[in-house]
């Protein structure tokens, strides 16, 4: 610090003799505006950027579900039946009740529900047709089949169409009418004459 100061001191008084002090104080204006207008300058440039980046923070939710993408599916109408196996349906339907996307997972149940029926031929698949079309026609074909089919197509009606907030226990109950459905088909109550027929 004291090599600093002799040097500002031996400095400053070889100016004043060649400048004199007038030039002196008006040059150390100059460099004070210059470095305060830097200064002005510099903030106006960084502190917007700062806020943009705590703003992005802060609107990111601290839990942001995973999305589903799968856009074949996600596009598709609510009541659709798109072209895929069971299994993808009830993977979804995991995937979404995971998430707590409780309208979402009933929807996936139901579908994997009536395109199980539809594999095993209890029904015939219409394109065209809704899932709570198919299902009514599998209630039909296979009467053991017709309560739960009937009480999984409400849920998902009141849910979907009926603007109900949907919730943990309609996919619980979905699971239960699903596994209703599967005993029933599997435990042979389906009439043979029936299967295939819509």
């Amino acid at each position: 610090m004291t090599g600093f100061a002799r040097w500002w001191t031996e400095t400053a008084a070889a100016l004043s003799d060649v400048l004199g002090l007038g030039w002196i104080l008006l040059i150390l204006l100059a460099l004070a505006a210059a470095v305060a207008l830097l200064w002005t300058h510099w903030s106006r440039l960084r502190v917007p950027r700062l806020r943009l980046r705590f703003r992005r923070r802060r609107r990111r939710p601290a839990a942001e579900p995973e999305k589903n993408v799968d856009p074949v599916l996600d596009e598709a109408e609510p009541d659709a039946l798109p072209d895929l196996p069971a299994a993808t349906f009830l993977s979804r339907a995991d995937r979404f009740a995971a998430q707590g996307q409780w309208a979402e997972a009933v929807r996936e149940r139901l579908r994997a529900v009536v395109r199980l029926l539809v594999d095993r031929r209890v029904i015939d698949h219409h394109p065209g047709w809704t899932v709570t079309e198919l299902a009514s026609a599998a209630g039909r074909n296979a009467p053991a089949t017709d309560e739960p089919l009937t009480a999984a197509g409400t849920i998902f009606s009141d849910i979907w169409y009926g603007e109900k907030p949907a919730t943990e226990d309609d996919d619980t109950s979905m699971k239960r009418l699903a596994s209703e459905v599967d005993r029933a088909v599997a435990g042979g109550r389906v009439p043979a004459s029936r299967r295939g027929g819509s």
